[in-house]
């Protein structure tokens, strides 16, 4: 039991969440690079390197620069096991984020100097604070011209709700960048722009030492003092650690992805003080740690490797150790499953695994047996919460444009609805299938991996809805009537439950006030 529950404590899975371009992507690679699990991190943006970032093996994210789908991936640091999950920043894939975000442990969030806070952090933040998930936050591109660092916290605090405590003072940015003052560790880090490294980490336990103004000169030593001590005095939280794993307070540093700088501190506070997995409640009882084995599936992947017709379900283990070749029951079809080929992730690199623990992230082979929410134990019954699909906001008729793949075109479909990219309807009234998503650049990717993946084209027709509800009602008399009065309006989902496609919000608003007895639901867990 003893080596179980070292192994549980050594796991640390977190996402990593920002909005599109403050450096996410990039940080990751970083990351990788001291885990030792690339040798070379690819220049995301560069096009003279055709060498793209590990995390973004999409097709369709190399050509746009953008991460698209959530990868994962695990590798060793420092006696750690650290697994990553890179999500998309891009508010169109918001709903694969926020089921990330039922995954992990806890959470990175990169803001960009220059930016600060934007929309999508926000919102994602909200989700982490439902959930009381613990967050740290790494200011990014500093060698790049910025707001002041005091305005950027309290911003931070504002904006996202919480409060904060810099583990790490910047000495100058932009041009001028001259490096960090490590206050967890209590260092000075010397910043050289063309090394893409560290060149000197000094240790100076004392903050009026000589030391600090032979490094900088007096005029940035004596500044360094000044907002040193005025740090103290305003975030003079004794205990961040504990008010961090709280989810009360975020530790924040300061660095350049970019250049591999400030990283390293991030990372080495990050495995110290990060939870290991902790405890789920599940609809029966909360599941620890330590229990006999289960897990859920929070993501399906398709196509992971195009030459095969694959899909992949991601499973997140809650409690227990998984075992290759073993027996496991799948609650939902109540059948036990033998899993001979799991695999553990490096982005699309993967290998199989023959144990992993509670904390890791392992990748099953499906062949249409797993949905999104499922869950798979070592016999106990146990259902997962909080894996909803939000209510779309946009919507299109979606259509064969070569009748000589039709077949390809229904599997495509299938497999993409299946990984929870966007939902399909289909009409009850002229049997027309719609496709909903959260943003217009769904569309994109799917009629993309449509034509790549499956070699199926396909059009969008237009169609002019406001929301899709799901709609349920204790009477059936009541929901019949309903469904007769609306059966221009009335869809099915692909679990084949009832959905209201309201054209306007005054239509919707009608309805709920003229049909008392009818239950409108905007997610799909009821």
């Amino acid at each position: 039991m003893s080596e179980l529950i070292n192994e549980i404590n050594r796991r640390r899975t977190f996402a990593i969440i920002s909005h599109p371009d403050a450096g996410k992507t990039t940080l990751t690679e970083k990351l990788l690079l001291f885990g030792g699990a690339i040798h070379v991190a690819g220049a995301v943006k560069s096009n003279k390197i055709r060498k793209t970032a590990a995390s973004d093996w999409m097709e369709i994210e190399k050509q746009r620069g953008i991460s698209v789908a959530t990868s994962v991936m695990g590798f060793d640091y420092d006696g750690y096991k650290i697994n990553i999950l890179d999500t998309p920043g891009h508010q169109d894939f918001a709903e694969d984020t926020y089921r990330t975000l039922t995954a992990v442990d806890s959470v990175i969030i990169v803001v960009d100097t220059a930016k600060g806070v934007e929309t999508q952090t926000r919102k994602l933040m909200e989700v982490c604070r439902m959930r009381k998930t613990p967050v740290m936050i790494f200011i990014n591109k500093m060698d790049r011209d910025g707001k002041d660092p005091f305005d950027l916290l309290d911003e931070l605090e504002q904006e996202l709700k919480i409060n904060v405590r810099p583990l790490s003072w910047p000495i100058e940015q932009g041009a001028r960048f001259k490096g960090v003052y490590n206050i967890y560790e209590e260092k000075l880090e010397l910043y050289t722009p063309s090394k893409q490294t560290i060149t000197e980490s000094i240790e100076i336990k004392d903050i009026h030492s000589r030391e600090i103004n032979k490094q900088i000169g007096n005029e940035l030593a004596e500044r360094l003092r000044a907002d040193l001590e005025l740090i103290e005095g305003i975030y003079a939280d004794k205990n961040p650690e504990e008010s961090y794993l709280k989810g009360d307070l975020a530790p924040v540093f300061f660095g350049s992805a970019l250049n591999n700088f400030g990283v390293k501190e991030l990372l080495d506070c990050f495995v110290r003080i990060a939870p290991s997995p902790r405890p789920v409640v599940a609809e029966e009882r909360t599941v620890y740690p330590e229990n006999p084995f289960s897990g859920f599936i929070f993501k399906i992947h398709a196509n992971m490797d195009p030459n095969h017709r694959s899909c992949i379900a991601f499973l997140k283990i809650c409690s227990g150790q998984f075992e290759r070749n073993t027996n496991y029951h799948h609650v939902r079809l109540g059948k036990m499953m033998k899993f001979n080929q799991a695999t553990a992730f490096m982005a699309q690199k993967k290998e199989t695994v023959d144990e992993a623990f509670a904390g890791d992230i392992v990748g099953l082979p499906d062949t249409g047996n797993f949905k999104i929410g499922d869950t798979v134990t070592a016999g106990d019954i146990l259902h997962f919460k909080g894996l909803p699909s939000f209510s779309p906001e946009m919507f299109k008729y979606i259509e064969n444009a070569d009748p000589m793949k039709a077949k390809q075109l229904v599997k495509g479909i299938d497999q993409l609805m299946d990984e929870g990219v966007a939902q399909l309807f289909t009409n009850q009234y002229n049997g027309r299938k719609i496709v909903g998503t959260v943003g217009q650049l769904q569309f994109e990717v799917i009629q993309y991996r449509l034509l790549h993946e499956y070699g199926a084209k396909c059009r969008w027709d237009p169609l002019n809805l406001y929301k899709a509800c799901w709609i349920e009602s204790d009477s059936q008399e009541a929901l019949e009537n309903f469904k007769k009065r609306k059966y221009q309006y009335i869809a099915k989902d692909k679990e084949g439950r009832d959905v209201f496609l309201a054209d306007s919000s005054y239509v919707l608003q009608m309805a709920q006030q003229d049909f008392k007895e009818i239950k409108f639901h905007f997610s799909s867990e009821f």
